[in-house]
């Protein structure tokens, strides 16, 4: 393989890469004085990465042709559609960061270079065609994530959210550097492409145990039952423009991973798999639903609203099918818009000190007191619930067809009726900010920058979303079909 060719392959990577250790020198040289600076400087750097990845994505770049490395990374469509993704989380979370530790008086240079980093980790994740690849990106992002939990050093919940985060996520690790192992001695390959031509002639039980807790570690990622714990008391903890980002960028390379696992390396074994996916899948629908019920505080709700939203996606997975693959990817791009127009509705509920307001209940008749951040909130918390004509039903719609076409009916139906529990604590939410008597506490002014997010994440999620669908069913396909040639 020629090494400029595998250069060539990584340009978003070294971008990222490069520019993050410039930013890190600029954060040592210059202080916390140039965060700002810094923090445009690492959008810039993002969107020229983006630049370079969506040629990739529009091509449906697949094949021999996107291996890099002897095989170890892969920039194919499937690769650069997650990518995209990663890039627009990224760079909503520094837009809104200033104006949130600026209040503290919390504002770091290291913050955008953590992000930066935090965001190269995962796009290692999304094209890791090896173990030992995945293992890399993987523990880049998880780094740098641990850091950003635990950044507002002045409240507790913080420090207390990134030791959890810490001490669970290095667990998950170690569980699943044990399955690799496993899978890797009874295979005789870390590749995903070898692994698989080893398991052709069946599964022996050794390999069936690494499968299975391969799977356990990456469930931890995307915070699927039984492995969601830590969720909500981080999600609550950490600061809440980097709660936002935990629930984007991190959540669409773990789940990105788990399709290329599951599909590209044990993809002839989808029978071995598949039953775990289906009771992960149907868990975390009951478990988000249930446990966001009795919630008061509004990132603990969405907490549970996150590990609800990964059973609906991880219907599309236990098809093992183009189809499904495709209704992921389509489900994905539409929870990252519903995740960023909600964390940011959160983050501009201040009182007139400017202090952030968490408890659902101080959003009592905010239609009256700021009725355009109530009306952008309630498309928000309606569109997690999936209630047409919102863009959120549509990425439900598509992923349950996806089960029905693959014959999964008794799936696709239990996963409806658990959509229609989960619809309580967000018609809850809407009914506290409508008809309860007003509260009067969010009363803080916020900037253009959470204004336009906001918006954007709005007229997205509106019923306009649906122009878009003919476009994303186009490139998700295009992705999806990388996967399985891959594969």
């Amino acid at each position: 393989m020629d090494l400029t060719q595998s250069l060539r392959l990584i340009l978003a990577e070294e971008i990222l890469g490069v520019g993050g250790l410039v930013l890190l020198l600029a954060a040592a040289w210059l202080g916390d004085k140039s965060s700002r600076a810094i923090s445009i400087a690492a959008v810039a750097l993002m969107v020229a990465a983006a630049a370079v990845t969506v040629p990739t994505l529009d091509a449906g770049a697949m094949g021999p042709d996107t291996n890099a490395f002897f095989g170890q990374f892969r920039a194919d469509a499937f690769a650069a559609y997650a990518k995209l993704l990663i890039y627009i989380s990224g760079a909503a979370g520094l837009m809104i960061a200033p104006r949130f530790f600026d209040r503290w008086n919390a504002m770091r240079a290291e913050y955008p270079v953590l992000l930066l980093f935090a965001v190269l980790g995962t796009g290692i994740m999304v094209s890791a065609s090896d173990l030992m690849t995945l293992y890399i990106g993987l523990e880049m992002n998880s780094l740098a994530a641990y850091v950003l939990a635990a950044f507002l050093r002045v409240d507790n919940r913080s420090a207390e959210a990134g030791l959890k985060y810490f001490v669970l996520g290095a667990l998950a690790s170690g569980i699943l550097l044990y399955g690799m192992s496993l899978t890797y001695g009874f295979t005789g390959s870390t590749n995903f492409a070898a692994i698989r031509v080893a398991l052709e002639g069946g599964m022996s039980t050794g390999a069936l145990f690494g499968l299975i807790i391969v799977l356990s570690g990456l469930a931890f990622k995307i915070s699927a039952v039984p492995f969601h714990m830590w969720t909500p008391d981080v999600y609550e903890g950490a600061p809440t423009p980097v709660t936002m980002f935990f629930s984007t960028a991190p959540k669409v390379a773990a789940i990105a991973l788990t399709m290329r696992v599951a599909l590209e390396a044990f993809g002839d074994q989808a029978d071995a798999w598949r039953q775990v996916v289906v009771f992960v899948a149907l868990a975390s629908i009951v478990v988000g639903a249930l446990g966001a019920i009795g919630q008061s505080n509004i990132k603990r709700l969405l907490a549970y609203s996150s590990i609800n939203n990964v059973g609906f996606i991880l219907v599309g997975l236990a098809t093992a099918t183009v189809g499904g693959a495709s209704a992921m990817l389509v489900y994905l791009a539409i929870y990252v818009a519903m995740s960023i127009g909600a964390f940011v509705g959160v983050l501009m509920l201040r009182d007139a000190d400017g202090n952030q307001i968490e408890s659902i209940s101080a959003m009592a008749g905010l239609s009256r007191t700021q009725p355009l951040l109530a009306w952008c909130l309630l498309v928000m918390m309606l569109s997690l619930a999936g209630i047409p004509p919102l863009f959120g039903f549509w990425g439900k719609l598509v992923v349950f067809r996806a089960a029905v076409d693959a014959d999964m009916i008794a799936l696709a139906t239990l996963a409806i009726v658990g959509s229609v529990i989960s619809a309580y604590y967000y018609l809850m939410v809407c009914k506290t900010m409508f008809f309860d008597e007003p509260a009067d506490q969010a009363k803080g002014r916020n900037d253009w920058a959470h204004w336009s997010l906001l918006l954007a994440a709005t007229v997205f999620n509106s019923p306009l979303g649906y122009l878009l669908t003919g476009w994303f069913d186009r490139i998700a396909g295009k992705a999806s079909a990388a996967l399985f040639l891959a594969a």
